[in-house]
């Protein structure tokens, strides 16, 4: 059987995901497909506007066989550990032959080019980066201008290399192509070039629109889901899904539901806590502590510490590890353990079963079908993961409208979704 990996959010799943699915499925001749998906919080240091297992859901009505959870520590990361720790995952399972992802260049040996210098940073690279980062510019920033210095150094064509490094589909992608060759993976790459609007573009444009167009347009309206212009851009499956957890109160959910909770939190830490939170460096306590003090709401407080080296996505992962209580300590553990350390099931269909019992044969980590029997890991990193996942989720939910979906512990009591 040929299986087909793919590394998602669906938040929430559209149309132009819809699209990748099945022409990912097209390309590759694949008869199943698995897809590692980040859980309640995105990559992007934000919460999903639906919970999980309602996305997991979305994904299996609309062709997914298999959904497995990226874990928190990852799935709310820079772009490096999040696309090694999927890439990872997918590899784990011992039964993926080819993974097929978006990119705004469609050129995957120019990718892969890309992808192999930084593998191998190269001195002259390394020298380079060290200079534009003590320049004062943040690393996004500092690696491309030491990428361009570096290929004009080899004689490389940079015709196309900015528009390639300065997309945010290529720039996962090239951090899925590094992970493939760092994990020595046997799994096949291939690329899909996206199609209308971009990733960050914040208006809808038809039948294929992005996902932050998408979730603007439901948090600029109360009757949003009823609208045409997202009618178009949705599924109907999925609108199924986003109506019915909007109408049971447990969305949407978005970083402004978290405003109280995270500047008490931060109130009451130390500096010396705040410099423990991960991608906290450089004194970058202190403006975040004067901004908690003086801020009424998480967008004031972005604001007041966001600057040209400081981005917005870096202090939102910052504020998404503080609610989910996870330290520098955490991330240097994990990273030196070598990523994720079980395979979390979310959701299958009936498909999805073959894929399961395959893996019951294959798969290099303990494959976790109930929770509740892995919280007492003889394995510490199991059980810390685990820890963190129970706990943000405990977080996460107090973002519902609804307060009888508030209840803590639902990590162990949300039954896996089977369609």
């Amino acid at each position: 059987m040929k299986v087909l990996g793919l590394i998602t959010e669906y938040n929430p799943f559209h149309n132009g995901h819809l699209y990748h699915l099945e022409e990912s499925k097209r390309i590759t001749g694949a008869d199943y497909t698995v897809c590692v998906m980040s859980g309640n919080f995105v990559q992007r240091g934000e919460p999903a506007i639906i919970n999980k297992w309602a996305r997991a859901r979305a994904a299996l009505i609309n062709g997914a066989d298999l959904v497995i959870e990226l874990p928190f520590v990852f799935a709310a990361s820079s772009a490096e550990s999040f696309a090694y720790a999927s890439v990872m995952l997918l590899d784990s399972l011992g039964i993926v032959d080819t993974i097929c992802f978006g990119s705004e260049s469609g050129n995957l040996e120019s990718l892969k080019e890309i992808a192999e210098i930084l593998v191998r940073e190269p001195e002259v690279y390394k020298s380079l980066l060290k200079k534009f980062m003590a320049c004062g510019l943040n690393f996004p920033q500092a690696r491309e201008l030491a990428l361009n210095e570096y290929l004009k150094s080899i004689a490389y064509d940079v015709t196309d290399f900015k528009e390639i490094i300065g997309n945010s589909n290529n720039i996962l992608a090239i951090e899925y192509l590094k992970a493939l060759v760092k994990l020595n993976s046997s799994i096949t790459p291939r690329t899909l070039k996206r199609i209308s609007n971009a990733y960050s573009d914040s208006d809808l444009s038809g039948i294929i629109s992005s996902a932050t167009a998408i979730r603007n347009e439901i948090f600029s309206s109360a009757n949003a889901l009823n609208s045409m212009a997202l009618k178009q851009s949705v599924p109907p499956d999925s609108l199924s899904v986003l109506k019915d957890e909007f109408k049971n109160g447990r969305g949407p959910v978005s970083l402004e539901s978290f405003d109280n909770i995270i500047l008490s939190a931060l109130r009451r830490m130390s500096y010396a806590e705040i410099k423990e939170v991960p991608n906290v460096t450089e004194g970058l306590e202190n403006r975040i502590m004067k901004a908690a003090e003086t801020s009424g709401t998480l967008n004031n407080l972005i604001d007041s510490v966001c600057t040209k080296r400081y981005t917005k996505t870096r202090i939102q992962r910052i504020l998404i590890n503080v609610l989910g209580g996870v330290t520098k300590n955490d991330h240097k553990i994990f990273l030196k353990s070598n990523g994720p350390k079980y395979i979390r099931i979310l959701g299958f269909t009936n498909k999805g079963q073959d894929l399961l019992n395959a893996m019951k044969k294959s798969a290099k980590l303990p494959v976790i079908m109930k929770t509740s029997d892995y919280v007492k890991s003889d394995n510490p990193h199991i059980k810390r993961m685990l820890q963190i996942e129970a706990f943000s989720t405990d977080q996460y939910v107090l973002g519902y409208q609804n307060p009888e979906f508030r209840t803590s512990g639902q990590e162990f009591t949300q039954k896996i979704v089977k369609i």
